[in-house]
Order: C-alpha cells, then structure tokens, then sequence
C-alpha cells in the first residue's frame, strides 16, 4: 500500500474553500451516518433523513448530482476522501481562487454523478468523484511536483515522485481502470474516471485560453515547449539538409523575411551567436515584429546587450516577453529591461515599471539589492 503525505509546493493564500468543504463534509457525516439493519442482509449507512440525497440514477432529482458528494457510507469512506482532498486541494484552490475552486469542485461532483448515472442503476454516495476531479486538477498543474509518499509492505518507507506518475499510473490507471475490471468491491470507479476527465480537460482548457494564468511546469506548458522544441529541432534538420520527421514548408524562398530567419537558425545551430545577432538586426529593420524561437530569442537580446546595442537589446527583450509571457524566469528579463532603460536609454518611468516588477520575483540577494539600488536612484532622481 503506497499513500502521499505532503507535495513540494507550498500555498500563497489560505485555501479558504477548500478547508470549509472539508469541514462540511465531516460535519453532514457526523449528522448523516448512522448504521442501521433494514434487513437480515441489509445494512443502510445513512439515517433516514439523509437517504433521499444519495444519487438514483433510476429517478434521480436535479439536487442529487451535488448532495450525494457530501454523504459518506463510513469512517474509512470519508477518511480517504478528505485525506486527498487535503493534499491536492489545497494547491488547486490556491490557483484557481476561491470562487473558482469551488464552482469547479462542484461542477466535478455533477460530472462526476452523470458518469455514474450513465452506466448504472445503482446508488451512490460520496465525494470521491469531486475529490478525482480535483487530482486531475492537480496533474494538469503541477506535473512535475514531487510528492512525498509512505509505502506499507513488510516494513515502512518513504520515497518521492513525480506527481503525473503518481496521478496518472497510480491513482488513474493502477486503481481505477485496472481495479475496474479485477475487483469486486462495491466502488464507483466510472464516477472517479468521469471526475478525473473532468478535472483534466477543463483545466487544460482553462489554461489553452489563459482564463488562469499558465506557466511551463504546468502540462500545457510543457506540451507548448514539446512542440516548439520539435518544430525548432527539425527547422534546424531542414536548413542542414538533415531528414526530418514532418513535412515543414518554408514558401517563398526570395523572401527577405525569410532568407535571415534561415540564416539565423543555420547561424544558432552551429553557436554562433555573433552572427546570428548581426543578421537579427537586419530582419528587426525589415519587421519589428519579428520573433525567433523562444531560447534563440532570449540568446539574441543577451548578445545584443553585450554588444553595446542598447536598443536593439531592448527591443529583442520587450518581444521575448511579448511573445513568451509566461517565461519561468520572466523576473530576470524585467530585471535586464529595467537597467536598460535606466542606465542607457534614459526612459526612467519604463525602468521603475520593470524593475518593479522583477523586484517583487527575484530570490537572488545580490540581484535583488542591484534591483532596489536601482529603484531608489530613479525615485531620487
């Protein structure tokens, strides 16, 4: 038995909702459960009064698709599901806002509900389906986060791992699709595979269309860097006469346009950035809007600021940021734009927005006092 215990991110804001569902779920259960023989083989875990809010799928009422999240049928029921709701709510919450958390919670429960209503008759109860939306949630945000876990074998130990193995082999596959098909258990697993799709899919959509804010941990963001990575690699392939894995087609070969973008990435390929930068500053005087692949990108503007090309530095910065805005390391290129802007362009009131705004991210002391040296001269200027 292998169980988490803690991830590797800690919450900005107090995850407000999340704690209030996890105590209205304890206290409807302390109110609701009640254990009573109907029958020589049946046992009923609900009181009566609490009975008409499970889900029946047979008849069910509107209200049903959210009540029966909030019913446990015992101890160890609510236990498992709180526990989860604890470890990966509480992050989820943080990212998508309180509000948000909480129309999204519910909206896992209902979903989660019509899986189960779908393709079976009978009852059912619990917030494990909300709970499976909120850990899709979580995979979708934060793949790459470690989580600590406690396994029980012959003896006690613990290691770490990646959370989208965890979720995906572990908690998706492992206990659910395969579980499905060899356990007997009295266990809505459609209900938790509907609340995992749910969780998944409205959050990379949420993210596709930036309704929250993105960055490249999450699994938008590394796909993003997958395919640009791909299409950078095998636009290099093609310039060098390398076969390549997909048709890539270029048009116009007599473009101005793009004869440098070609001659940039052949110039890249092989390091030579000297060149390459040379060649960018011809293509920004024919488009000054024109963007190279992200790392080429930010490898041109460092090149052109330590050339002494202030300006054209500045603008290969503004258009990194522009096109890349959610860069890891954002702080660092608002940290160069501001002493820019400062120290060479003379646009102060540009250098105080940046350097504000790296001030407020940059975890490096020394950049930091650089940063607020900075600010303090403009502002006593």
């Amino acid at each position: 038995m292998i169980l988490p215990i803690r991830t590797s991110i800690e919450t900005r804001r107090t995850p407000y909702v999340n704690y209030i569902l996890i105590a209205a779920n304890i206290v409807i259960f302390l109110l609701s459960y009640g254990p009573h023989r109907v029958a020589p083989q049946i046992v009923e875990p609900l009181r009566q009064w609490a009975q008409p809010f499970m889900l029946f799928p047979e008849r069910p009422y509107i209200w049903q698709f959210v009540s029966y999240a909030f019913l446990h049928g015992s101890l160890m029921h609510i236990f498992g599901n709180m526990y989860f709701l604890y470890i990966f709510g509480n992050n989820v919450n943080d990212r998508l806002g309180n509000v948000g958390y909480l129309c999204f919670y519910l909206g896992g429960a209902v979903f989660s509900g019509l899986g189960h209503a779908l393709l079976h008759t009978n009852p059912v109860l619990g917030a494990s389906g909300a709970v499976a939306a909120v850990t899709g949630a979580y995979l979708v945000l934060f793949p790459h986060t470690f989580i600590t876990v406690i396994y029980f074998f012959y003896f006690v130990g613990t290691f770490e791992i990646k959370a989208m193995y965890l979720i995906a082999l572990k908690l998706i596959f492992l206990d659910n699709v395969l579980q499905k098909y060899v356990s007997d258990a009295n266990i809505a697993f459609d209900a938790h595979l509907a609340g995992y799709g749910f969780g998944i899919v409205v959050v990379m959509g949420l993210l596709a269309t930036k309704l929250i804010d993105g960055s490249y941990d999450d699994l938008w963001g590394t796909l993003r860097q997958w395919s640009r990575r791909r299409q950078f690699r095998n636009a290099v392939d093609y310039f060098e006469g390398k076969p390549v894995s997909v048709k890539v087609s270029y048009g116009d070969t007599t473009d101005p346009v793009l004869q440098l973008r070609t001659q940039i990435a052949q110039a890249a390929a092989r390091r030579d950035n000297i060149e390459a930068a040379r060649l960018y500053r011809q293509l920004l005087e024919i488009d000054p809007q024109q963007v190279l692949p992200r790392q080429v990108q930010l490898d041109m503007a460092n090149q052109l600021m330590s050339e002494g090309q202030w300006q054209a530095s500045a603008q290969a910065y503004e258009l990194f940021l522009k096109s890349y805005n959610n860069y890891e390391y954002a702080e660092q290129v608002h940290l160069m734009l501001g002493l820019l802007y400062s120290r060479y362009l003379n646009k102060p009131a540009a250098a105080i927005d940046y350097l504000t705004r790296a001030g407020g991210r940059l975890t490096d002391p020394g950049q930091q006092a650089m940063c607020q040296q900075e600010l303090g001269r403009l502002k006593n200027a």
